[in-house]
């Protein structure tokens, strides 16, 4: 790979060199040169990787829009991150709307993983929250990284010792009263409903590491029903699909905290599966909750989405249809 032009050098009209160190330099290019020919699409500009940096060629508001994408980018790479083409687009995502906030929150540290740090604005502020409230409400649609990052964050206090016990609970509305009919001990029944957390918690820590974790009770699986009664002390607790909680359960699980416990509440309130919508606990809890001190309400809308780019434009859709009907 030969080396790019000299910075100091005058350039020629219409491009830019940004320099870089290699390691950015190559997540900027990706695979195949994927990465780059995101950058070139979203903002109609030509983008070379000859080493040492980026060149840039194409009108200059929009090299600075993928300039900003590529920096976005290049800070991921030093905290030891890596970047797939879900960070490039939201890196684009962010560049296209540099008013939004700076997603660069501290990173969270994990064995397996190296590093968790965000991909949105939203997500940093998220990130930031969970950091310094004991009670976190994370709210938005599907995709935009709620129970991954709560899930991450729970996990990194356990490996570092802050907390005891990571305990994970959701209702299992699908399935009503008959999880007693399900085959199997108590994880078995309710393994299948938290199937995005397991998948999580496998990625950040290995499976192996989450079965010894599990086997000793640092990682507990806990039906709402199973909550009552307790009281959670030294323990990171998350609630995940909280929009299928009644109003009852919710207050339920959030008077279980004890000394030294701190708890995540994610759901996307659109997405109510119970009999009577209206009894949604979560967008109560959030309604009478906000600006009560030790609580924070992190907000994600359709362009914090970071699955598939179609996903964003899909929760757009039925955002839209929501808004006429309403």
């Amino acid at each position: 790979m030969s080396r790019g032009p000299d910075p100091s050098l005058p350039r020629a009209s219409g491009e830019a060199f940004v320099a870089l160190p290699d390691e950015a330099v190559r997540a900027v290019a990706g695979p195949h040169g994927r990465h780059a020919a995101l950058i070139e699409s979203a903002f109609d500009v030509h983008v070379e990787t000859p080493g040492g940096g980026v060149q840039l060629k194409g009108p200059a508001a929009r090299r600075t829009s993928a300039h900003r994408a590529i920096a976005l980018i290049a800070a991921r790479v030093a905290l030891g991150a890596d970047v797939d083409e879900s960070d490039v687009r939201a890196a684009i995502t962010s560049a296209r709307t540099p008013s939004a906030g700076d997603t660069q929150a501290a990173p969270l540290p994990l064995g397996r993983r190296g590093v968790v740090a965000p991909k949105t604005s939203a997500q940093g502020r998220y990130l930031d929250a969970l950091r310094t409230h004991p009670l976190v409400f994370g709210v938005g649609p599907a995709g935009t990284g709620k129970t991954f990052l709560a899930v991450a964050h729970g996990a990194s206090l356990l490996t570092r010792g802050e907390v005891d016990r990571l305990v994970v609970t959701r209702p299992a509305v699908e399935a009503g009263e008959r999880l007693g009919f399900l085959p199997g001990d108590l994880n078995e029944k309710v393994d299948p409903y938290l199937a995005p957390i397991w998948e999580a918690l496998n990625d950040l820590l290995g499976g192996e590491q989450v079965r010894r974790r599990r086997e000793r009770g640092e990682i507990e699986v806990a039906p709402i029903a199973f909550m009552r009664g307790r009281t959670l002390s030294h323990a990171f607790v998350i609630l995940d699909e909280a929009q299928n909680t009644s109003r009852l359960q919710m207050k339920m699980v959030l008077t279980r905290l004890g000394e030294g416990a701190r708890m995540a509440v994610t759901g996307d309130p659109t997405q109510v599966d119970l009999l009577n919508r209206s009894d949604s606990g979560l967008s109560h809890a959030v309604s009478i909750l906000e600006g009560v001190e030790g609580v924070a309400i992190s907000r994600f809308s359709a362009s914090d989405v970071v699955r598939h780019p179609l996903v964003e434009r899909i929760v757009k859709a039925y955002d839209a249809d929501e808004a006429d009907r309403s």
